[in-house]
């Protein structure tokens, strides 16, 4: 187990874990979004699926990675406006309106993988932007400011989201419309406008979030290759009590933990691997206990609202 300790091995793991985060932050801030305007979509996980496969697939016969990341927010906006669409002008139940989202990404994905793709193929996606300067402090350098462009753009999405939330007039009126909408319409605020808006948003980052996974982490695209990352991400906004901040900071202690295991089964380390691949899932489980007993989530989340009711 020591050599889990040594200099080269611990930056490796953060270095790692950074890498990893990324899907992980841009899916769950822009569920962020969503659930504060009082919507949480359980479907994340297969507009990611779709993201993944459309930015792969584009990419792949464009030679284009920013043509494919473009088309995997497309998508994701689409099957975001469809989530809307169900939840807030059917008005239907949100967890199994999620859910059904999330069979169709997965179902259609695999089809199209299998009569589009055939197998499991690499393409060259984002490579890692060396930032001048910053790169060069002892050390840390090389491991925080050696990365590719989506992942700094995640990192960016958090403090701009907080600003968002926090800070403008949009901000404001999502935030009214999750916390009370009776009152929020009253004063003159759209509640189905902002909800369509925020679950759209939610959409189109789950979307780049697959497309970080197929053109920028891992360069390929497989069956089922997010393996319940949408249903974490889902998770890491209770986690972080619906602040991107706190979403950040579980975000990072999920992909730090993950990242730890796969050193282990690199490093050889006397462990059952599947006792490894536990360990990230079952300290999320007991971050997200803890953490949801502290939280107080909006109001009026997954609470359909219909003019006139109180």
């Amino acid at each position: 187990m020591s050599e889990l300790f040594t200099l080269p091995v611990l930056l490796g793991i953060l270095y790692s874990g950074i890498r990893l985060a990324t899907p992980y932050l841009y899916a769950a801030i822009g569920e962020t979004f969503a659930q504060r305007s009082g919507v949480y979509n359980l479907g994340v996980e297969g507009i990611m699926l779709m993201g993944a496969y459309t930015a792969f697939y584009v990419a792949s016969i464009s030679g284009d990675l920013w043509l494919g990341l473009g088309a995997a927010a497309g998508v994701g906006a689409m099957l975001g406006l469809l989530m809307a669409f169900v939840s807030v002008t059917l008005r239907a139940e949100q967890g199994i309106s999620g859910i059904g989202l999330h069979l169709f990404g997965l179902g259609l994905s695999t089809l199209l993988f299998k009569t589009t793709l055939g197998g499991v193929t690499s393409i060259s996606g984002f490579q890692p932007v060396r930032i001048p300067f910053l790169a060069d402090i002892p050390l840390l350098g090389d491991a925080l400011f050696n990365h590719n462009l989506l992942v700094y753009v995640a990192f960016l999405l958090v403090p701009v989201a907080n600003w968002v939330i926090n800070d403008t007039t949009l901000g404001l009126k999502i935030r009214a419309v999750g916390q009370n909408p009776a009152a929020a319409d009253s004063l003159g605020v759209s509640v189905g406008k902002i909800r369509y808006l925020t679950v759209t948003v939610g959409g189109v980052f789950a979307g780049i979030a697959g497309a970080s996974l197929s053109i920028a982490l891992i360069n390929l695209f497989q069956e089922n290759m997010t393996n319940g990352q949408g249903f974490i991400a889902v998770a890491l906004v209770y986690f972080g009590g619906w602040r991107p901040w706190g979403v950040l900071g579980g975000a990072m202690l999920f992909s730090l933990v993950n990242a730890l295991q796969l050193w282990i089964q690199v490093a050889g380390i006397e462990l059952e691997s599947d006792i490894a691949v536990m360990l990230p899932y079952l300290l999320t489980i007991v971050a997200l206990a803890v953490a949801v007993r502290r939280a107080q989530q909006p109001a009026a989340l997954s609470k359909p609202f219909e003019r006139g009711e109180a």
